[in-house]
């Protein structure tokens, strides 16, 4: 089973985020001024009903002449109040997006200095759930609330102090709605966050299944498991569905919610303004006024309530992404490794993804200089010892040591410089083909690039109109499987490791280029230790050891020569193999 990043708890939210804030200049002056100018803002527009009860309370005493100035500062509150709110939601928005902004790139560079096989514990869905989906709800959450929730926020406060100003009996609809609306809001928050970070937990699951179904094409199909696929991809998102309408559901019953807290504050605002006109407290003006206040105030309740929804999804967005960046890898010390050398040794290592060993009680050793090629049908674990020795995977049980040093002890710098590891699936950073080159080795010059392309046999590089100047990738030139693996095995040679991991890197030997696609693998693993899990048997039987693997465990070891001598599981592969070249030339 997967094991998932985790969901940050409120203290490590607020941690996180308090770090990012500080980071933005200025920050906390700039939050003060937007404070200012919208707390300036819902004052200037709380004068609105106020003045539009004095119109009231002017018509009824006759006096016309009082209108055009009443008029004109209406105008003016207007303005004012849209003015100075506008100026404080730049504020705070410009505040909110530089800290999504650091936090964005704080994840980034956390997930990528995280060691592989954390990434490939939690499941590559999981992650790329939280860098793609919950960075974009939480950029939208904030984006949709910052301006309703800040001026809602405001209106409330000063719309309450205002009506108390007009006369103190007008607490008495502050007494009577305020337990309802906590009551509603406690119960909503109680129930709701859970609810939406289920539901965005079943999303990266979704997210998940749907990755492997694609990168696992191949072996779905030749399993048969497309149905079983289908049922896993539907159940997962029926899962999402339930746990969003379930989030929904909450949102339905705070909403009822309100309607009895504005039934409740318009009928005590009624019976308060009938008594206070009665007694000659308040003028019918002052009553309109403060009514008028009061419906007012439907808008901003419904809009925080409202924004409450988006509030809860975003939050569970901005927990799931700290849960990634709030315990950010700590860099792996220098193990003390000696001068590389490419001696590898997997003593006795067995691994399991949870359900019965992949691999038990695997031992190899490699001598420096030395190709072994992994054998084996789909399913044996050639490619989980292939992670093994990589340091994708962490053993269970038993040690993987390059030059004496498990791998998983070498620091970034020390494995770097002894390890690498190349498979089927190639990517091409999109950039120049120079600057594609250069993240194998930042001071190769162009000469050095050169001869790494020419030795992998890339001729297709000198019919480049901007050479190394191209543009590659997904932004320039989409090159071929073929192109994209020699590209990739330039990096290694300019890399110069001591041990290489080829995981069926030259599968795409079967295509176009085959001969010079082979050609190159020979070249890189010429000199270097190399692990092959084999995808042709030719290419294994140049190997100066071969493994047959089954169900997780060796069970042939040797030459080319002394494996088809012993008519075992090899000599089957081989006589299949050789018969399959026959009928297909």
């Amino acid at each position: 089973m997967a094991l998932s990043f985790p969901t940050a708890a409120w203290p490590d939210v607020r941690r996180v985020v308090g770090r990012h804030v500080a980071q933005v200049p200025s920050a906390k002056g700039q939050f003060a001024a937007a404070v200012a100018l919208l707390a300036g803002g819902s004052v200037a527009t709380i004068f609105i009903p106020i003045l539009l009860g004095r119109i009231v309370d002017a018509v009824i005493a006759g006096g016309g002449a009082n209108l055009l100035a009443i008029g004109v500062s209406l105008a003016v509150c207007a303005l004012l109040g849209a003015a100075l709110s506008a100026g404080g939601f730049y504020l705070l928005s410009r505040i909110t997006e530089r800290v999504i902004a650091n936090l964005r790139e704080d994840m980034v560079g956390t997930a990528l200095g995280l060691p592989t096989h954390r990434v490939e514990e939690a499941g590559t869905g999981d992650l790329v759930s939280r860098s793609t989906d919950d960075v974009a709800e939480l950029s939208a959450a904030v984006t949709e609330t910052v301006p309703v929730l800040s001026s809602s926020v405001f209106a409330i406060i000063t719309t309450a102090v205002a009506l108390v100003s007009l006369d103190w009996q007008f607490l008495l609809v502050v007494v009577a709605a305020a337990p309802i609306y906590y009551f509603a809001a406690q119960r909503y928050l109680r129930v709701a966050p859970g609810r939406y970070a289920a539901q965005r937990a079943a999303m990266a699951d979704r997210a998940r299944r749907v990755l492997e179904a694609i990168r696992g094409r191949a072996t779905v199909r030749a399993f048969g498991l497309e149905e079983r696929t289908h049922e896993n991809i539907r159940a997962a998102s029926q899962d999402v569905v339930d746990y969003g309408f379930s989030a929904r559901r909450t949102l339905m019953v705070l909403q009822s919610w309100l309607t009895t807290v504005e039934f409740v504050m318009v009928t005590t605002g009624l019976l308060v303004g009938f008594w206070t006109v009665r007694t000659g407290a308040m003028t019918v003006g002052a009553v309109t006024a403060a009514m008028l206040m009061l419906i007012r105030l439907r808008g901003p309740l419904m809009g925080l309530m409202r924004v409450l929804d988006t509030i809860q999804s975003g939050y569970a967005s901005l927990a799931r992404i700290v849960g990634v960046v709030m315990d950010p890898p700590q860099p792996t010390p220098p193990a003390g490794a000696p001068s590389k050398v490419g001696e590898v040794r997997m003593d006795h290592v067995s691994f399991s993804y949870g359900e019965g060993w992949a691999v038990d009680d695997i031992s190899i050793h490699l001598h420096p200089g030395e190709m072994v090629a992994l054998v084996g049908a789909s399913g044996a674990g050639k490619t989980t010892v292939a992670a093994l020795l990589a340091g994708l995977r962490v053993p269970d049980e038993g040690t993987v040591t390059v030059d004496g040093v498990e791998v998983s002890h070498l620091s970034d710098t020390e494995r770097v410089a002894r390890l690498a590891m190349i498979s089927q699936d190639v990517h091409v950073f999109s950039g120049t083909l120079r600057e594609d080159l250069q993240l194998a080795r930042p001071d190769a010059t162009d000469e050095d690039m050169r001869d790494a392309l020419r030795r992998v046999r890339a001729d297709w590089v000198e019919h480049l109109v901007d050479g190394l100047d191209t543009e590659v990738g997904a932004q320039g030139i989409q090159l071929e499987p073929v192109e994209a693996q020699q590209l990739a095995l330039a990096r290694i040679l300019l890399l110069d490791p001591r041990v290489i991991v080829m995981d069926e890197a030259t599968a795409e030997a079967g295509s176009v280029g085959a001969g010079a696609l082979e050609e190159a693998a020979d070249e890189v693993t010429r000199g270097r230790t190399a692990l092959v899990v084999a995808h042709r048997l030719d290419q294994a039987s140049q190997a100066d050891q071969i493994l047959v693997m089954e169900d997780g465990r060796v069970s042939e070891r040797g030459t080319h020569a002394e494996l088809v001598a012993l008519n075992g599981r090899y000599h089957e592969l081989w006589q299949a193999w050789q018969k399959g070249r026959t009928s297909s030339s």
